[in-house]
């Protein structure tokens, strides 16, 4: 398999940043503190917001509603 990194400083992957969309990151910033991603250089940000923009995710819908999404998901990771 081959990794496609979207983030060089931490190392995160293409497939890794799409996970955390799944999981209802719908935003750089949401994806920055998931991962880290777009925080160091921000060279990756454009490609973040290209692949926050590609694909519909069910999440989307709840995040417009107003309804929390991430938060709890962050708490379980940390």
């Amino acid at each position: 398999m081959t990794r496609v990194y979207v983030c060089n400083c931490f190392g995160v992957t293409e497939a890794q940043v799409k996970k955390h969309a799944a999981d209802g990151a719908c935003t750089p910033r949401q994806i920055a503190s998931a991962c880290k991603a777009g925080t160091d250089c921000g060279s990756c940000v454009r490609r973040i917001q290209a692949l926050l923009g590609r694909g519909a995710y069910p999440t989307r819908g709840l995040v417009d509603e107003g309804q929390p999404v991430l938060a709890e998901q962050l708490d379980e990771a940390a």
